[in-house]
């Protein structure tokens, strides 16, 4: 059951946290010109590890005894900061393994009051406390049921199989395209700003009339990857001298 339970948080996790990151850049971003349908992942399907991974967090750390903190209040705030916390500094290794390891920035957080490195931030970090929060009131309480209901369930688990089966699949497939993000980077000495490419990727495709590929047209069939690459690092080096001018 603890496997079953394990793996079908990951699932959730994962898919509903793609829809939360897929809501907020349309709607809430900060900047506002590029509010848009992106896919806040890096992978090709509708599905954020990250917060599949955090889910998980949640669901152990919801197991820990605080019972040394006697008032109910300060015993939920307590633990919700742990939670916070902990996804903050899982949010910050997963940053940094990119950025150090692949040369590509997932998310950036440099404009944000207090962030560090740009990987994290308090903003966020509060952002987690309230979906700590949230999970452990609403989600929590339901989750025993949850699984019944999915192990009485043949045809969810079939949805659920198929989600790992693609889920591999589509790994291995970004996988490949980050490790040539990953040389063109080190080959230039730049660090990739992932939206920023996709964005550029998806204007060049609009312009030229061509059906955006799902994963914001990565990969293009006119155009080469590496020379979507070329010209999106050029046109960061025009933006970057024309405000030097200014």
């Amino acid at each position: 059951n603890f496997i079953l339970v394990i793996l079908f948080l990951f699932f959730t996790g994962s898919v509903g946290g793609w829809l939360i990151e897929l809501s907020w850049r349309r709607f809430f971003s900060s900047n506002k010109p590029e509010r848009k349908w992106i896919n806040p992942g890096f992978l090709t399907g509708p599905y954020l590890p990250l917060y599949g991974f955090s889910l998980v967090i949640l669901f152990l750390l919801s197991y820990i005894d605080v019972s040394f903190i006697e008032n109910k209040i300060f015993k939920s705030a307590f633990l919700f900061v742990l939670m916070a916390l902990t996804i903050t500094f899982i949010e910050y290794i997963a940053g940094l393994i990119f950025i150090k390891g692949m040369k590509i920035k997932l998310w950036d957080y440099s404009e944000c009051w207090g962030n560090f490195q740009g990987i994290i931030c308090p903003l966020y970090t509060f952002f987690w406390y309230i979906l700590s929060a949230v999970y452990y009131f609403i989600i929590h309480p339901k989750i025993l049921d949850w699984l019944f209901w999915f192990t009485n369930h043949i045809e969810f688990s079939f949805v659920v199989g198929f989600f790992y089966g693609i889920f591999l699949i589509d790994l291995c497939y970004s996988f490949q395209l980050m490790s040539k993000i990953r040389k063109f980077a080190a080959t230039n000495d730049k660090i990739i700003r992932l939206e920023n490419l996709q964005q550029h990727i998806r204007k060049l495709n609009d312009c030229n009339k061509e059906k955006i590929h799902f994963w914001l047209s990565m990969k293009s069939e006119s155009i080469p990857f590496a020379d979507h690459l070329k010209a999106f690092v050029e046109k960061i080096e025009n933006q970057k001298n024309e405000g030097r001018k200014k």
